[in-house]
């Protein structure tokens, strides 16, 4: 029988909380869900009237692994779900993860958390702009950071404020504040932004979705501003070997080549008590600019 516990005066049942689900650090189940009760406070932050699309490997970072934005079966009632567009002028209902409750319900699933970059109520209007930055092999950390720093730079010539994070898996994300700005807007300025990076580093940098480009180099990928995309949130563990977290860094970490920019549950925690929520300045309305025109 699954240990019943309470939270917020909600009864939920955590299932496996011995289950082994990163053989590399031997990571158990019940360590994931302590690890995400601890960091509840910022994890919601960046979840927050966000609609909520789950990477789920119940079994592990070597068993299945799948993608859904559908609410998980079995939903408890009380788990606040809304309508989003889909495909074609389908709706379809996702889950919106607003409290600890459903926090801790969703992680016993095992699950990655994905949000886009707008909000409940704002369908398709961005309140923030994201660069994904993915190195192809034998490209790696290090190039991310030395491009991570050229955007740094680019957008603050357009008067943003710009932070970054781990992606949780081998690269980066750069991330901006903005004014409530159509998705599409955001995403055609991206685009520029991204195609700019690629001229003036063009060993460094590729902005095409063509794998064989990018070989050896980093993708800015910028298509995760679009309204149907989504990206892993701040201080999601991620499905990937040793139990990695998409992490907050600072720009003098990402400036010292000697860093590798990896961490676990135990280094997010301890980083949160350090720095408090890096990103904390994302969510500050008066940090938003406005996005250029494009063309």
């Amino acid at each position: 029988m699954s240990p019943i516990t309470e939270v917020e005066g909600r009864r939920l049942a955590l299932s496996n909380l011995e289950k082994v689900l990163f053989p590399e650090t031997g990571t158990t189940k019940g360590e994931l869900l302590h690890y995400v009760a601890t960091t509840a406070g910022a994890l919601l932050a960046h979840v927050h009237d966000r609609p909520m699309s789950f990477l789920r490997f119940p079994d592990g970072v070597g068993g299945e692994v799948f993608f859904t934005k559908n609410p998980p079966p079995g939903k408890p009632v009380w788990v606040k779900t809304v309508e989003v567009s889909r495909s074609e002028g389908a709706t379809a209902r996702q889950v919106v993860v607003g409290d600890l409750s459903t926090l801790m319900w969703a992680a016993n699933l095992v699950v990655e958390f994905h949000v886009p970059q707008w909000r409940v109520g704002s369908e398709g209007v961005a309140d923030r702009m994201v660069f994904d930055l993915d190195p192809g092999e034998p490209a790696g950390m290090a190039e991310c950071c030395e491009v991570a720093l050229w955007l740094r730079a680019r957008l603050e010539s357009d008067g943003f404020g710009v932070w970054v994070k781990t992606s949780g898996s081998k690269g980066l994300h750069v991330l901006v504040p903005v004014e409530p700005t159509a998705s599409e807007r955001v995403t055609a300025y991206a685009k520029e932004v991204a195609k700019e990076a690629e001229a003036v580093l063009p060993g460094v940098v590729v902005a095409r979705m063509a794998r064989a480009a990018r070989v050896g180099r980093v993708f800015v990928d910028f298509s995760q501003n679009s309204a149907s995309k989504t990206t892993a949130a701040a201080y999601s563990v991620r499905a990937r070997r040793g139990a990695t977290v998409s992490t907050p860094v600072t720009w003098e970490e990402v400036e010292d080549p000697s860093r590798e920019l990896a961490f676990g549950l135990d280094d997010v925690v301890g980083r949160l008590e350090l720095y408090g929520d890096l990103l904390g300045p994302l969510l500050n309305p008066n940090r938003a600019r406005g996005v250029p025109g494009v063309g």
